[in-house]
């Protein structure tokens, strides 16, 4: 069926009425759809830069222990090298020092017959002192210098000490040098007390051996004459298999030295200066 165009006029008008109001209907809630998501864009952009944000100042603190790490390595690197070489110095010292010690127990005996005899005289009034006249090497038995684990004295030992520094007084004894050395056994230190104060044994032979240093100075031997070294328990004389071999190896030694020998770099003729 056909309709005129007058009839059609009302119709066209109903639609556009139409479409109008459903267009006024829908806006709002469209506009207010589109501000709820620019409101939840928003919110996740302003999140997604502080993660950002957050992101760039980890990276930086990492970045920074990162650099502080690196050179904490080089600086304990530094000091692995120092302490190495420092270890170094000291063990070729310790040889140097041993190769010595070797050369005195197999030197000869520097000292006159009237000293070597006066020291032979005194090994015979005690007993707890030897005396070598074939290298002029002295010994002491630490027990009678020192109580165990301890770096001073027994007053019964200071006569001995006394009649000794006498000796190297008198004479030609008076041109001679002196070392003292100090061993213990292997038994380590273990007393709190003790290792306070000699924290090895390593220390407490050298602290014997200043001890009997002190003495012959107080006793009246220069102590520009004489030098010190410490042993620990690394120059036994027996096998440490018993308490009487271990005696045997608590010791103190003393070289006479000739006045042109040096021991460890110490040269005699400037050690005075």
């Amino acid at each position: 069926m056909r309709m005129s165009r007058q009839a059609l006029i009302p119709l066209v008008g109903l639609v556009v009425l139409w479409t109008a109001t459903g267009c006024m209907t829908t806006s709002p809630q469209l506009l207010r759809q589109s501000q709820l998501r620019a409101w939840q864009l928003y919110n996740e952009n302003k999140t997604l830069a502080a993660e950002r944000d957050q992101a760039q100042q980890l990276a930086q603190t990492l970045q920074a222990e990162k650099e502080r790490l690196a050179r904490k390595a080089q600086e304990l690197q530094t000091n692995l090298e120092i302490t190495k070489k420092r270890l170094e110095n000291l063990s070729a010292e310790r040889s140097k020092l041993h190769q010595r010690y070797v050369s005195l127990l197999n030197s000869k005996n520097p000292m006159s017959a009237e000293s070597t005899r006066r020291f032979e005289d005194l090994a015979r009034r005690f007993p707890e002192f030897e005396f070598d006249p074939e290298t002029g090497v002295s010994k002491f038995t630490s027990d009678i210098l020192f109580d165990l684990g301890s770096a001073k004295l027994k007053p019964e030992a200071l006569p001995m000490l006394k009649e000794f520094a006498r000796i190297l007084n008198q004479g030609d004894a008076k041109m001679l040098n002196i070392l003292v050395v100090g061993h213990t056994d292997d038994r380590p230190i273990v007393k709190p007390s003790t290792k306070a104060k000699h924290p090895t044994n390593g220390h407490l032979s050298t602290n014997r051996a200043h001890a009997v240093r002190m003495a012959l100075k107080r006793f009246g031997v220069d102590d520009a004459r004489m030098g010190v070294a410490g042993y620990g328990e690394h120059q036994p004389l027996v096998p440490n298999v018993d308490e009487k071999s271990r005696a045997k190896n608590r010791r103190v030694e003393i070289f006479v030295l000739a006045p042109n020998a040096s021991v460890a770099g110490w040269d005699p003729a400037t050690s005075r200066n």
